[in-house]
């Protein structure tokens, strides 16, 4: 469905008769932004030095994608835009609009532009279209029907296509911060005459449960002048009755989550088993998976301590089944106590960088033939050939090793195990280094 206001446009009946204030608004409404100026929390784009400030200045706008989470300004900031570029501004939801919708927006644009007016095309949820429909932006991109502004909550490198990222700029708006939040409460204290019915530590309890959205903040604030009795005050435990906690900004498919897992797995590499803890929650507490959760600790202990810690593995593989067997909330424990198990473990890579190494080595050497001497001999034939022929089965040896070289005849023996001395693989490189003394001193390679 789409909504068009250009600059200089009347208005509405409601508004020659004075009733437009009269119908119920919510606050995060009446508080919208008339001019560029009034936009908290993007001064990375709106400051003196900001993008959109610089753009501006220079008379020129381009095609644009605004990237970042839900109530950051982004449609009011596209709307301001258009007013002050004298473009018609021209509103659009990828949820609800298909084909034909574009197809008639798209028309319209260059109807309009014909008698030298611009249009500026908001597309909010960009990224709900296709990649077809993502194409049909590109003819009318390119020849300056449309200026586009289209807005994502999802990363637009892997969302939109690379044709329209090519052609359009992408900014990024930031969860606004504490004092961004703080200037919206101010604002709406001074809209509606009143004072929050909150103590200091209540106020900033509430700019945390808005999770860096405006437009939550302001409905937390309607939420609290709706509940107060006259003279009430709430501090932060009375804060937490009396509004609806916000549900965390994470989407188990989307970015939310790659960033928050990524966050843990680092955590954890680091050795920093409270940080680990804390991404743990977060995740937990926005909905994830646990057995999800389980399958990556236990990849982390594979990854990253390996033979560092081999009980790691073992532990990690307990709280998956302690998970499969108790479920939540119970099972949760045993996940938690296996983050700190891993976090501060000894850390080595070294079997995974090992592995790497082999696999390049097979690739790059091709389908050499084992050595004869350990090959099985089943048959006359092989036997003619050679097949286990000078083999030293260890157990008779020495110490119980031989020393042979067991890699392909055309290939020089190789390391590619590298054990550091922490942990368990310092045990594991006495030894080897113990084998490659007695290989020395029995002339082996």
């Amino acid at each position: 469905m789409a909504t068009r206001a250009k600059r200089g446009d009347g208005p509405s009946l409601f508004a020659a008769a004075g009733l437009d204030n009269d119908a119920p608004r919510p606050l995060a409404d009446k508080l919208r932004p008339q001019k560029l100026s009034d936009v908290v929390g993007q001064d990375q784009l709106l400051g003196p030095d900001g993008a959109l400030t610089r753009m501006l200045e220079s008379n020129s706008l381009g095609s644009l994608i605004f990237w970042g989470p839900p109530g950051t300004g982004k449609t009011t900031v596209a709307r301001l835009l258009a007013n002050e570029t004298e473009l018609t501004f021209v509103q659009i939801s990828a949820i609800f609009s298909g084909v034909a919708d574009l197809k008639k927006v798209f028309d319209e644009a260059r109807a309009r532009r014909e008698t030298g007016q611009g249009t500026l095309l908001f597309v909010d949820e960009i990224h709900r279209f296709n990649r077809a429909q993502q194409d049909s932006f590109l003819p009318v991109m390119e020849d300056g029907t449309i200026v586009l502004v289209g807005a994502t909550t999802e990363n637009p490198s892997f969302e939109l296509i690379a044709p329209m990222l090519s052609r359009a700029r992408v900014l990024v708006f930031k969860s606004l911060g504490p004092e961004a939040v703080e200037k919206l409460l101010a604002r709406a204290e001074e809209l509606e005459g009143k004072k929050l019915p909150l103590d200091d530590e209540a106020r900033l309890s509430l700019a945390r449960m808005a999770d860096g959205d405006g437009r939550a903040s302001l409905t937390l604030v309607e939420e609290v002048w709706r509940a107060a009795r006259p003279g009430e005050v709430f501090d932060s435990a009375g804060l937490q009755q009396v509004v609806q906690r916000r549900a965390p900004i994470y989407d188990k498919k989307q970015d939310g989550h790659y960033n928050l897992i990524s966050a843990l797995h680092k955590s954890v590499r680091g050795s920093d088993p409270d940080a680990a803890l804390y991404y743990l929650a977060r995740m937990l507490d926005a909905g994830e998976d646990p057995l999800y959760l389980a399958r990556r600790i236990v990849r982390m202990a594979i990854e990253d301590i390996g033979l560092a810690d081999p009980q790691a593995l073992v532990i990690a593989n307990a709280a998956k089944d302690a998970y499969d067997f108790l479920g939540s909330p119970e099972g949760e424990l045993a996940i938690a106590q296996a983050v700190i198990y891993v976090a501060t473990a000894p850390k080595s890579n070294a079997g995974y960088v090992a592995y790497g190494a082999a696999k390049r080595a097979a690739k790059d050497n091709g389908s050499l033939l084992p050595p004869k001497h350990i090959l099985n001999a089943p048959t006359r034939l092989m036997q003619d050939e050679g097949y286990g022929r000078g083999y030293a089965y260890d157990h008779d040896q020495e110490e119980a090793f031989s020393g042979q070289d067991y890699f392909p005849d055309e290939m020089e023996r190789q390391q590619f195990y590298d054990p550091p001395e922490r942990g368990f693989e310092r045990e594991i490189r006495k030894r080897l280094e113990y084998w490659a003394k007695l290989r020395r001193e029995r002339g082996k390679p």
